[in-house]
C-alpha cells in the first residue's frame, strides 16, 4: 500500500524529508512552499530550496501567500491527497485546509515535544545547554505545535554543537522519523498520543538583537549564545563602536579578565566575562571577510585596557 501526498515545506532543512518521501513507497503529488522572496545584497527574487528540488523531479508546486485562500485550497481538494506532511513550511495552516486530506497534516517538528514548541527549537536547545534533544511528528492542529504525538527520536546535543551543526544532524534522522510515521499511518499501526500538560516550553524565534552579546553573563552562557545563534541569527559584539560578527568561542579556563575586556597575544585573543575568559574564534568586523581573531587583533592594533561591547 501507499499514501498520496502533498508535501509542504520551504528551507533547506526540509530538503532531506522530501527527498526521503520521493524515495518511499508512497506517492508526492505536488508540492507546497512560500511564494518566492528577495535575498541577498542585490534583492534578487530566489526559489526556496525545497521549490528547487520539486522542479527539479518534475513535481507541481503550490506557492499560496496564505495557504487559506480559495485558489489553494480548491488546488489541494482537486489533488486529493491522504495526508500532508510538513517540515519548516513557514505558515499556519487554517482549519480548511486541515480537514481537507483524509489523515490530516503531519508535522515533523525538531523537538521532543512538549519542550521548544514554535518556530526555533533547536537554537533554544542549544541555548538552554540542553544535553539531549530529538524530533516528533505529530497530527498539526490550528493551535502551534500542540497536536498528538505520532513518533519520536532522540539526539544528544554535543558540547560544541551550533544549531547548524544540530539542525543538519536532526534534519536527516527526522526525514527517517517522518518516512516510518507514514508508513505506520498506512499500515494502520499507530495511535495518536496527546501531549502531556506538563513540560511545556516555548522557542520564539530569535532575531537580530538575540545575537548581542552581554558580556557580564558568565562564560558558559555567552558560548552557548553564540553557538545557538549560529548560523542564524548571527552572534555579535560591538568593538569602537562598530558591529563585529562572532563564531563561536572556547571556554579559556581561566579568569583574568573583567567583563569585556580583550587580551590580545600572537596567537589568540581572550576576553573576559562575568565568569571566566574566553578564546575568540573568528570574527568578521563590519563590511571585511571574516578572519581569525588574533589577524584581526593584530590588523586593528588592540590596545592594552579596550574591551567588546563598549
Amino acid at each position: 500500500m501507499s499514501l498520496r501526498l502533498v508535501f509542504a515545506g520551504t528551507p533547506q532543512v526540509a530538503v532531506p524529508a522530501l527527498e526521503a518521501l520521493l524515495a518511499s513507497r508512497h506517492e508526492v503529488a505536488a508540492v507546497v512552499t512560500r511564494p518566492d522572496a528577495r535575498a541577498g545584497r542585490g534583492r534578487r527574487t530566489s526559489v526556496s530550496p525545497v521549490r528547487a528540488l520539486a522542479e527539479e523531479r518534475g513535481l507541481p508546486v503550490l506557492t499560496p501567500r496564505r495557504p487559506s485562500e480559495p485558489e489553494f485550497l480548491e488546488a489541494l481538494g482537486q489533488i486529493a491527497p491522504d495526508v500532508c506532511p510538513v517540515v519548516a513550511y513557514g505558515a499556519l495552516v487554517p482549519r480548511a485546509a486541515l480537514d481537507l486530506p483524509r489523515l490530516g497534516w503531519v508535522n515533523l517538528h525538531f523537538s521532543l515535544l512538549p519542550a521548544w514548541r514554535g518556530a526555533a527549537p533547536v537554537q533554544h536547545a542549544v541555548l538552554h545547554g540542553d544535553e539531549v534533544t530529538g524530533a516528533t511528528t505529530f497530527l498539526l492542529e490550528e493551535g502551534l505545535d500542540t497536536g498528538p504525538v505520532l513518533g519520536t527520536m532522540t539526539e544528544q546535543v554535543r558540547p560544541r554543537d551550533t544549531s547548524g551543526d544540530l539542525l543538519g544532524r536532526l534534519s536527516t534522522a527526522g526525514a527517517g522519523l517522518l518516512v516510518a510515521t507514514l508508513d505506520a499511518l498506512d499500515d494502520g499501526t499507530v495511535i495518536p498520543v496527546p501531549q502531556p500538560a506538563d513540560g511545556v516550553s516555548e522557542a520564539p524565534k530569535l532575531v537580530t538583537s538575540d545575537g548581542e552579546i552581554d558580556w557580564k553573563q558568565p562564560g558558559f552562557a555567552i558560548d552557548r549564545r553564540v553557538r545557538a545563534c549560529t548560523p542564524a541569527p548571527g552572534a555579535w559584539t560591538t568593538f569602537r563602536g562598530e558591529r563585529l560578527k562572532l563564531q563561536p568561542v572556547e571556554v579559556a579556563g581561566t579568569s583574568e579578565l573583567p567583563p569585556g575586556r580583550l587580551r590580545a597575544g600572537k596567537r589568540e585573543v581572550l576576553v573576559g566575562s562575568g565568569a571566566g575568559d574566553l578564546r575568540l574564534g573568528t570574527v568578521q568586523p563590519q563590511g571585511k571577510k571574516a578572519m581569525a581573531a588574533a589577524d584581526w587583533a593584530r590588523g586593528v592594533r588592540v590596545d592594552e585596557g579596550e574591551v567588546l561591547g563598549g
